[in-house]
């Protein structure tokens, strides 16, 4: 098939790399470069650099607005069977999209999860599995028909960065299928059940907060859900940390002890400690207000990302420090 992809996150790039290898892909469409780094040298999108450097002779358009008259005659002009459109940070308007087969991918099994953030927004919630769906574009935001769909487990200890790739894997799949099923005229479209709808928001720097006197699990959700970025910060003992990857313990975890016991506060799931005490140095638990916390995988300010026992091992927290979120302008 004769392509034109659109798009600019890295959650597009397993697919464009299959499209590019299976079909023609015509032309690509990008957000332009930004200034990025310390020194705020001008970045192409990951999809631009994969593109001029794959792509040799194939246009690539920048465009700041890519609704304006010139860049969609400039985009239309291309002869093509359809238009791929995934994490692409523009919405395309009438004048583009008419008359046009286009396609979009996006990181949830919609209705559920429509928004900028649906990888976050699933972690969050405590989802066990999400996956991908390829939808119509519509004028409201991830409302299309549905033309296909995949799913997949989210396991208790993956990020969002992980899952991102995962799903981003899944992506070239589905997408190949839907585009066959087009050009054999055996697509079913159908609509979304807008009675189930959630949204997920667009995350920034200010949701990077944590609160230990929530549950266990809530505070793993957290955690793994804002990793990579914008990743919880908090503060152990006066000393920046960033938290990005933790797993709630149960009895199970830590053995049973009898009706008589009282588990031990180190280890144990139950506990009579301030949330946030360190309970045992050596295993990263944490009291929180319900359960224990136990962090897997964290970042010293201004070092790497680490496990909890290399930390341990160079700086050897002790017993009963306090962990806590650092202060950040949490949203209203």
């Amino acid at each position: 098939m004769r392509l034109v992809f659109l798009g600019s996150g890295a959650f597009g790039l397993p697919t464009l790399e299959a499209l590019a290898r299976d079909h023609d892909v015509a032309m690509v469409v990008t957000q332009p470069d930004r200034k990025a780094g310390r020194g705020g040298k001008l970045t192409p999108t990951p999809v631009g650099a994969w593109a001029a450097e794959h792509l040799s002779g194939v246009p690539l358009l920048k465009p700041e607005r890519v609704n304006e008259p010139g860049v969609v005659a400039e985009v239309c002009s291309i002869d093509a069977d359809a238009w791929v459109v995934i994490a692409f940070g523009q919405k395309l308007g009438k004048p583009l999209l008419e008359g046009r087969f286009a396609i979009n991918l996006h990181a949830s099994v919609l209705p559920r999860w429509r928004g900028a953030a649906p990888i976050n927004a699933a972690i969050l919630a405590g989802d066990t599995a999400t996956g991908n769906s390829v939808i119509t574009l519509a004028d409201r935001m991830d409302a299309g028909l549905i033309l296909g769909q995949s799913e997949r487990a989210i396991g208790p200890t993956v990020t969002a960065g992980e899952l991102h790739d995962l799903l981003a894997g899944d992506g070239p799949e589905l997408v190949e299928h839907v585009l066959a099923e087009h050009t054999a005229r055996t697509l079913d479209p159908f609509k979304q059940d807008e009675a189930a709808v959630t949204l997920a928001g667009k995350l920034s720097r200010a949701d990077a907060w944590i609160d230990l006197a929530d549950s266990a699990e809530v505070c793993r959700r957290r955690i793994n859900g804002l990793s990579p970025w914008p990743g919880v910060q908090a503060v152990l003992d006066g000393q920046p940390l960033k938290l990005l990857r933790a797993c709630e313990l149960t009895p199970g975890d830590v053995g049973s002890a009898s009706e008589t016991e009282t588990p031990d506060v180190r280890t144990g799931s139950a506990h009579d400690a301030t949330p946030g005490t360190l309970l045992d140095p050596a295993t990263g638990t944490f009291a929180t207000g319900d359960g224990v916390l136990q962090l897997l995988e964290v970042q010293p300010a201004g070092k790497r990302a680490m496990s909890w026992d290399a930390y341990a091992r160079g700086r050897k927290p002790a017993e009963g420090e306090l962990l806590s979120s650092a202060e950040v302008s949490r949203p209203c």
